[in-house]
Formats: C-alpha cells, sequence, structure tokens
C-alpha cells in the first residue's frame, strides 16, 4: 500500500512546465487588456472629445457673431432679415406682408408706408421707427419738397398756419410724421373741440418731440373757440366734466377736497388730491381758475 502514488503526483519537470505556460498566460492577458482593449478606446475618446470642442467653440462664434451683426442700430427698413425681424418685435406676417411688397419691386420711403405694407402694431413701430434709416437720396428728396412746400406756405399765408384746420395729408406731407399719428392729432382735435394752445400737442400719443418743434414752428391756434374758464372753488361736477382732462371719478374728488379743505388759491394744491397727477396742469389751467 505504501508504494502505491498518487494519480495527482508531477514530477519536476511537468510542474515547472506547467508553472512557466501559466507565466506566459498571464503575460498575454495583461498585454491584451492595456495594449488593445484599453490603449484604443483612450485614442477614440480623445479624438470624440477634441471633435466636440472645436463644435462648441464654432457655436460661440456663430452665437458671437450674430449679437454683434444684429445689434438695434440705425437700418434700412426696406432690407429686414428673418432674424433682425425677430429681434425687432415683427411677425411672421408682417414680415411675409413686407417681402411681398418688396417682391413686386416696390419700396418703402417713409414710416407711413412701412405701417401700411406691413400692418405693424402702433407701440412696435413707435420704438422701431426712429432706427429706420433711408437712402440720402431720399432724405435729400424729402427736405427739397419740405423747403419747397415751407417756402411755397410762407409765400402763400405770410403768417403760421392754423393748427385747428390743418388736415392729416398736410401734417404728413409738412411735417413728415406718420399717417396714424396725424390722424391722432385730428382725432385728438375733434374730441376736445379744438386745440386752445398748442401745448396740447404733449397730449398725442406717438407724436415725438422733434414733430412737435416743427409743427410749433409752422401753425398756431389762431381760431380756438372761446373758452370761458371755471371756477374750480365753486364748480359742480357737471362743470367739471367739461374739462377734457377729467372723468367723473376725478371730477367728484376735486368737489369733495374743496367742500372738505376749503377753497385753493392755486390750482397746484389739486396734486394734494390722492390719484391726481400734475403732469398736465400747465393745459388743464387752460380751463380752470381760482378766482
Amino acid at each position: 500500500m505504501k508504494n502505491i502514488k498518487s494519480h495527482f503526483e508531477m514530477n519536476l519537470h511537468f510542474r515547472n512546465g506547467i508553472f512557466l505556460l501559466s507565466i506566459f498566460l498571464f503575460i498575454l492577458v495583461i498585454g491584451y487588456y492595456f495594449l488593445i482593449d484599453y490603449k484604443e478606446p483612450k485614442t477614440i475618446a480623445l479624438s470624440e472629445l477634441v471633435q466636440f470642442q472645436k463644435q462648441v467653440e464654432g457655436l460661440q462664434n456663430d452665437i458671437a457673431l450674430q449679437e454683434k451683426t444684429y445689434t438695434l442700430r440705425p437700418f434700412n427698413p426696406n432690407f429686414i432679415s428673418d432674424y433682425k425681424g425677430y429681434t425687432l418685435g415683427l411677425s411672421v406676417v408682417e414680415l411675409d406682408r413686407l417681402y411681398a411688397y418688396r417682391n413686386k419691386g416696390k419700396w418703402i420711403n417713409s414710416v407711413t408706408d412701412f405701417k401700411k405694407v406691413t400692418g405693424v402694431d402702433d407701440a412696435i413701430l413707435q420704438r422701431i421707427a426712429p432706427l429706420f434709416k433711408f437712402p440720402d437720396w431720399k432724405k435729400n428728396r424729402a427736405n427739397t419738397v419740405f423747403k419747397k412746400r415751407r417756402k411755397k406756405t410762407k409765400k402763400k399765408f405770410l403768417q403760421k398756419r392754423d393748427l385747428n384746420t390743418v388736415s392729416v395729408q398736410e401734417l404728413q406731407e409738412v411735417i413728415n410724421v406718420p399717417e396714424f399719428v396725424a390722424k391722432r392729432i385730428v382725432k385728438y382735435r375733434s374730441r376736445i373741440n379744438g386745440f386752445v394752445h398748442i401745448s396740447q400737442l404733449k397730449d398725442i400719443k406717438g407724436l415725438y418731440p422733434y414733430h412737435q418743434k416743427k409743427i410749433k414752428e409752422l401753425y398756431q391756434v389762431s381760431s380756438q373757440k372761446k373758452i370761458k374758464k371755471i371756477n374750480v372753488n365753486n364748480a359742480e361736477v357737471k362743470e367739471l366734466l367739461e374739462v377734457p382732462y377729467f372723468d367723473f371719478e376725478i371730477a367728484l374728488d376735486i368737489r369733495d377736497f374743496i367742500k372738505t379743505n376749503g377753497a385753493i388759491s392755486d390750482l397746484k394744491e389739486l396734486g394734494k388730491i390722492e390719484g391726481f397727477s400734475l403732469d398736465k396742469i400747465d393745459r388743464i389751467a387752460l380751463y380752470l381758475t381760482v378766482k
């Protein structure tokens, strides 16, 4: 029994061979992992990262270029791109109207033309109209027409025209105000039964200061109705409602204020009434008195 050998026993040479084979296989596995399975993905990942970084830099450059190109500055309204129209607040429909008009070979030569063609909202037009820049030949032509018209007006009337008789067309041609603003002037004039003083032009929404200046140079209020000023200290609500700047609530507040605090000696004292603004006190004074 002692002479029986185990079938797991190996001689020295065989054990050495197995040991060397194990070392070889271990080195082979490590080499495969680092040289093939590890390094190749690393190279691919780095390449993709570089490409992605270039794309990001390209997008950043495009955005910077767009911001630089489309900063709001004076522009010719005949040439408005889709992006430019978007930054200005124009709708797709309004831009399509402009493009259709231009495709017919027609040109936008004034703010009034732009309003007619696009139908843009007045609030947006007031904001972007000062940025309109027409060609020099258009400016020269407009100046020539204005000078001729002004010279003809001076020759014909020898004095300033009456603001209470001026028409929408005349305001457009002589003062070069947009049609919708000219209509507002005439409509407001009718609502207050004629201008009492030229300072009431301040009440016209959308009428720029330089337009007011031109109107004052060429026009005056010479045919206003005779205004009998109302004594605010003893006026009834019905009488106060005749002032264009008062509604029923304000008229009621004024009457109650004076009844509670007594007569006032200066119209500016009305500023003590809650919600009463003194911004238009100079025009209100055209209709009221304290005596």
